[in-house]
């Protein structure tokens, strides 16, 4: 069966999740981070930042809550 699919048809709801390391982070977001090494940015499908929490588990429920379909970056 040879049914065309449009691939992009929904791309905007898709965010990626990317470990984060504190050290490569501003100052003022470093001295925020809680003692924690490591983070997690999601991003929208063109790379803009929408958030930076603490584990993974809480970076792909808050994508979740938000109707967005989470993607590992790595």
């Amino acid at each position: 069966m040879q049914t065309p699919f449009d691939f992009s048809q929904g791309a905007e709801r898709i965010v990626y999740v990317k470990a984060v390391a504190v050290a490569d982070l501003p100052k003022d977001v470093r001295d925020s981070a809680g003692g924690h090494e490591q983070l997690y940015a999601v991003h929208d499908a063109e790379g803009g930042q929408l958030a930076l929490v603490a584990d993974r588990r809480l970076a792909y429920v808050l994508a979740r809550q938000n109707d967005l379909t989470p993607v590992s970056v790595h």
